[in-house]
């Protein structure tokens, strides 16, 4: 059966292998493999690959000696991975409960199982869980060269949301003043910050900004992040004009955040604008509301609409790169 790998020139293999690793997207189950001048790394979440690599099926062979929880189960369950925790979603306990077993019994280096007990709720956007296995919901997640410690039970963090991230933090120059309205643990924040920009994050949830401020140490660049716990409302008096670049990801309800975006954005700003739309209309509604924010004061451009990925039957996570300037 085809397991998804990335494809590469075999002379591309390692520096590509090392990239996979460092967003702990190599599947360890199975043996990395060269056939015909290519090599194929197995991956564990083919959306999160960046997009500049080419990921296709491929029968990679199963990593001798290795025991994958579908070797003890009899079926292939779904989970997804964040550092060394696995993360299930089952709504039967008992099938929860064995596939988590079974997880721990495999070759997996895990150190936990978590449910998922809730959907996102509340404000600061967290869930309950369910700890099937091990004892701590903390787990450090690493993406893209960045370390990232969180608590899943006390913030929001999406891996799925990597590649782009990633697209983002790639339009980032040295220099650059960068604001993120709804930093969360610094998944923005911290890379723009390694990339040169001076960057200010800030959140409603004080544990979020407590990560935010460890992950800029742990990245070795808290000279350059400052992070603010507080309604973004309430801080933007102090920044007015500031910012070169704005991250609005708040997909349900930036709408209502943009009057505060433009008091933020300088005289020539770029603005990340996250939104979930219908089919329909996936763009209209949100280029609508930048504009009718902008007014006068600014012409506005839009210069990426892009469906990130599919939220909903008949919904799309979409964004808009948006540039304002005076």
């Amino acid at each position: 059966m085809g397991v998804p790998c990335v494809r590469v020139a075999r002379e591309d293999g390692e520096a590509t292998r090392q990239r996979l690793a460092e967003s702990g997207l190599v599947d360890d189950g199975y043996d990395i493999t060269v056939e015909d001048g290519s090599l194929y790394v197995p991956v564990t979440d083919p959306t999160a690959v960046p997009e500049d690599l080419s990921v296709v099926e491929f029968d990679a062979p199963v990593r001798e000696g290795q025991t994958m929880p579908a070797d003890v189960l009899g079926f292939d369950p779904s989970y997804e991975r964040i550092g060394d925790i696995v993360i299930v979603d089952e709504d039967d306990p008992a099938r929860a409960r064995e596939i988590a077993a079974a997880i721990v019994d495999s070759d997996l280096p895990v150190e936990g199982v978590l449910n998922r007990a809730s959907k996102i709720k509340g404000e600061q956007r967290v869930r309950d869980w369910e700890v099937l296995a091990g004892d701590t919901t903390e787990v450090v997640h690493r993406e893209y060269g960045c370390a990232f410690e969180l608590d899943l039970a006390e913030v929001y963090f999406s891996p799925r949301l990597a590649t782009e991230r990633h697209r983002v933090v790639e339009q980032v120059h040295e220099g650059e003043q960068a604001f993120d309205m709804f930093a969360g643990v610094g998944p923005f924040v911290v890379p723009f910050a390694k990339r040169g920009a001076t960057c200010v994050g800030t959140d409603i949830n004080e544990a979020a900004v407590e990560y935010l401020r460890r992950n800029a140490e742990r990245n070795g660049v808290a000279d350059r992040v400052t992070a603010i716990c507080g309604d973004v409302r309430d801080i933007a008096a102090d920044y007015e004009g500031w910012a070169d670049r704005i991250v609005m990801n708040l997909p349900h309800s930036a709408d209502e955040f943009l009057d505060t975006a433009v008091r933020l954005a300088g005289d020539d700003c770029t603005l990340h604008y996250y939104d979930i739309q219908p089919d329909e209309d996936l763009y209209g509604p949100g280029e609508r509301a930048i504009r009718a924010a902008a007014g006068p004061e600014y012409d506005v451009t839009v210069e990426t609409r892009r469906a990130v990925r599919s939220y909903a039957p008949g919904e799309q996570n979409v964004v808009l790169d948006v540039r304002l300037r005076r």
